[in-house]
């Protein structure tokens, strides 16, 4: 497995593109607002000769999903997004405005494929386990590669910190209870990648992260 990590827009989010040893790739929360990211992104997959073949969101907020136009335009990938958050995605603009008064232009991401949790997504030679994590949003999931013990975990749990949960939608002790329930299933060893900040492993948020 390889994984490649872009801070997109302002708000510097972690767009990933995942690849197997065949060059068969998801793309996760593809944040790309400007036309320079948007080429980034196309730029990296075309130099490690890539086959995106999915586009996974983590939950349905403007910033993970700003690419997802582009992405659609350019391989052909409705994103896939668990159905609880896919009015978020209708109208990106209109859920800018909703959060902060403003919104940046952007095109609205295409109609969405659901995933499930509890669902198994093959990219490839590698496996996505589609883990329910509701909280910061009512349909965040987080996305577990058993095999390579890592896990995506969008903006539901961050390096000492977890999601927010005072934007619409949003439910702190739902989050919580999220959280405590993954912790419980996943090895020490596993190391996330957030939504926004650092990586770290499930032993260090487990010890020191003072939400759990």
């Amino acid at each position: 497995m390889k994984v490649k990590t872009f801070p997109f827009n302002p708000l510097s989010e972690n767009t990933y593109v995942v690849s197997d040893d065949a060059g068969i790739a998801a793309i996760i929360d593809c944040g790309a607002l400007y036309p320079e990211e948007c080429q980034a992104l196309e730029d990296y997959i075309l130099a490690e000769h890539l086959t995106p073949q999915t586009h996974l969101l983590t939950h349905g907020h403007f910033d993970h999903a700003f690419g997802s136009a582009f992405v659609f335009e350019r391989y052909g990938l409705r994103p896939r997004c668990h159905s609880a958050d896919q009015p978020l995605l209708a109208d990106l603009e209109a859920q800018m405005r909703g959060m902060f008064g403003h919104a940046f232009p952007c095109a609205s991401a295409p109609a969405s494929v659901p995933l499930s949790a509890g669902e198994v997504i093959t990219v490839g030679g590698l496996c996505f386990s589609v883990l329910a994590s509701p909280g910061h949003t009512p349909g965040g999931v987080c996305l577990y590669l058993e095999k390579e013990h890592t896990l995506f975990s969008g903006d539901s749990l961050f390096a000492g910190s977890i999601g927010r949960t005072d934007f619409p939608g949003g439910n702190h002790w739902q989050l919580i209870r999220s959280l405590q329930t993954m912790l419980k299933m996943l090895p020490d060893d596993v190391t996330i990648l957030p939504g926004h900040g650092p990586a770290t492993t499930i032993a260090t948020e487990r010890q020191f992260n003072p939400y759990l």
